[in-house]
């Protein structure tokens, strides 16, 4: 099963549809469509029983051209790919390169499924799409488009790689309420693919995504900070702040917190997670439940074993993060 690749060398993490789930999903739509063409046309000929046959025949077309052409355009259109026989069937509609479909996609799509969906029955979009690598029809030929599936299994999604110890926390400050989901999905999607690209073409696009984030964030990356690590670390953020935002709604909203906003959010504190769970340079988050300030007598904390501590002098290393500090 092909997946998609960008011109800069990227596997996306899509999976072009097969045959029987694009089928079930024409399926569906085709029969809400149908319904919806006939209740138009059944209200039509009631309102039109006085008109002649010229008259009648023009309001035919045109409902014909409205509901069963307009209709899947428009939709496609404004759910950037998604009709409900699609959406049904974890599927999608995406250019090319992986990107949201817009007018002048649908509509290449829609004037193409005339001819090889409701002329033929279907027949030579079926035949396309079995000739095809990907599943392509011929209207998905002409407008650069391409159904994927949207769901795919957990599992095979890759974790993000975190970021240097050393640049943990430095952006803790940085609105990033400007960055669009598609460039973080783009910046995922590089980070755990990184390892595979050429050296070449993973540096010159971390320089291009590390680009694209400091012009949304209005902060340029620091000096002598790789590319890849400040995407590493920009994303750790987000997702502690993520993290810390679903923290807070758990709690509920009568419960305090340490620190100002986040993009908006309020209850949410600000800066890195530290080792008690609390931010960097500010007190611990308070817990639900109140701790006793002194510990009784029985409850005295255990010795140390002398065969589970470290050696003298032993070094201690950090883990790994397939980053190298700024020399």
């Amino acid at each position: 099963m092909s997946e998609l690749v960008t011109g800069d060398a990227v596997v996306l993490g899509l999976r072009p549809a097969k045959l029987p789930s694009r089928a079930l999903a024409l399926v569906i739509d085709l029969a809400v469509v149908g319904t919806v063409f006939v209740m138009v046309s059944i209200g039509l000929a009631i309102a039109t029983a006085t008109l002649d046959d010229a008259a009648v025949a023009a309001v035919s077309v045109a409902t014909f051209l409205l509901v069963l052409v307009g209709g899947p355009i428009a939709v496609e259109t404004l759910s950037h790919g998604r009709s409900l026989g699609k959406l049904a069937c974890g599927l999608r509609v995406v250019r090319d390169d992986g990107g949201p479909i817009r007018f002048r996609h649908a509509l290449v799509r829609g004037a193409m499924g005339v001819v090889e969906i409701l002329a033929t029955l279907g027949v030579i979009a079926s035949v396309a799409s079995l000739a095809s690598a990907r599943g392509r029809r011929i209207g998905d030929v002409f407008a650069g488009t391409l159904v994927v599936r949207e769901r795919v299994p957990a599992g095979r999604a890759a974790a993000v790689p975190p970021p240097p110890p050393w640049l943990v926390g430095r952006f803790a400050g940085l609105d990033l309420s400007a960055v669009p989901d598609d460039l973080w999905l783009a910046v995922r999607q590089y980070l755990t693919r990184m390892h595979q690209l050429d050296a070449t073409v993973g540096r010159a696009m971390a320089e291009r995504l590390a680009g694209e984030v400091a012009a949304r964030t209005g902060v340029p990356a620091p000096e002598g900070v790789p590319a890849a690590a400040f995407l590493a670390a920009v994303v750790n953020e987000r997702q502690v702040r993520d993290a810390r935002r679903a923290f807070a709604a758990v709690r509920g909203p009568g419960a305090g917190s340490v620190g100002g906003p986040v993009g908006g959010s309020a209850g949410v504190p600000v800066g890195p997670v530290g080792v008690s769970g609390g931010p960097v340079g500010t007190e611990s988050l308070p817990l639900p439940l109140s701790q006793p300030q002194s510990r009784p007598r029985s409850q005295s904390r255990p010795r140390s074993q002398p065969g589970k501590t470290a050696a003298p002098g032993a070094e201690v290393r950090p883990a790994a993060t397939g980053f190298a500090p700024p020399a």
